[in-house]
């Protein structure tokens, strides 16, 4: 998919993770397959693994791999969304599994094809489509409403002038590449050479969550995961910026049963059943990893055992 390496971030904590579910026989699932850097060890281990991505790129390199051409095969790739793992599954005759995995977010993969869109870094079409089909990035913004633009700048970037960043994008339209868009942005703020932090950044990030619908994607595959899971089973979530971070720590918070307000002086019976225990403090990756790999550096690592108690709701 590209020169450049792919390195699986926090991969022995997610291991560590997934260490009470895993051994020869296991069925488990890596809701990002990407470059299939945790499902090789997944597969060393002895596991089955179904592996769902929506890139087609990702899902062809996979096609590749031996354990696909077994009989049955140990590896089972699906290309679809992690919103669709339930009825993905199903169609495997899968009902449940013993552990899950997922990565969330662009993969280096994606970021370092210029021809993707997803970089400021890397002048190419305004894209930012993770399964290469449906509108995309140029197709928002050279159409959509000033406030929509801006409050999808807001929302998803935290771009506190993004108002401002809307008004100049409306202006400069049509935008056809990353190049555009990044120049558009740095005007509208004030980019001076050096600064810390590129002032696009915040921006490219809130149009790629939206052109694929990520947020809406993640509470959707949460949910298809409690579902999914065995009794027993583990979750392991890697999350790399605050607003996928606080969505996986919100669902597992409710999920346990600790959610804001909950006392323990409460009666059991009043209380919500809890769908996952053992909720693990938040992991995140150390000095020698982020040197090795600054991509790294905003990962969080969230892990749960899930409980014999019915899913919620239907994923």
């Amino acid at each position: 998919m590209s020169g450049a390496p792919h390195i699986p971030v926090l991969l022995d904590e997610v291991v560590d993770a997934l260490a009470p579910v895993l051994a020869p026989g296991a069925v488990l699932v890596d809701a990002t397959f990407g470059a299939g850097g945790y499902t090789r060890r997944l597969l060393d281990a002895g596991a089955t693994v179904h592996a769902f991505d929506r890139d087609p790129d990702a899902i062809a390199a996979g096609r590749q791999w031996p354990e696909c051409a077994g009989n049955p095969p140990r590896l089972v790739l699906h290309p679809r969304r992690f919103s669709e793992m339930v009825a993905g599954l199903a169609g495997a005759g899968v009902a449940q599994v013993d552990g899950l995995v997922m990565d969330v977010g662009v993969s280096s993969m994606q970021l370092d094809q210029a021809a993707r869109g997803f970089a400021f870094s890397l002048d190419g079409p305004l894209d930012m489509r993770m399964e290469q089909a449906g509108p995309s990035a140029a197709d928002f913004l050279n159409t959509a409403a000033e406030a929509e633009i801006a409050d999808v700048l807001y929302l998803y970037g935290e771009e506190r002038q993004s108002r401002r960043v809307a008004r100049a994008i409306v202006a400069a339209r049509p935008l056809a590449t990353t190049g555009d868009l990044a120049g558009v942005v740095r005007r509208a703020l004030g980019h001076k050479p050096g600064m810390a932090k590129d002032p696009a950044t915040r921006s490219f990030q809130a149009i790629r969550i939206h052109v694929n619908a990520e947020l809406d994607e993640l509470r959707a595959a949460l949910a298809a995961a409690e579902t999914l899971l065995r009794p027993g089973g583990r979750l392991a979530v890697v999350s790399f910026h605050s607003l996928e971070d606080r969505i996986v720590k919100q669902f597992l918070r409710e999920a346990s049963g600790a959610t804001a307000g909950a006392s323990r002086h409460l009666p059991a019976s009043t209380q919500a059943p809890a769908t996952f225990a053992e909720v693990a403090k938040a992991v995140r990756p150390g000095a020698t990893e982020t040197a090795a790999n600054p991509r790294a550096r905003s990962a969080t690592l969230r892990a749960a055992t899930r409980t014999a108690i019915p899913a919620r709701r239907a994923a």
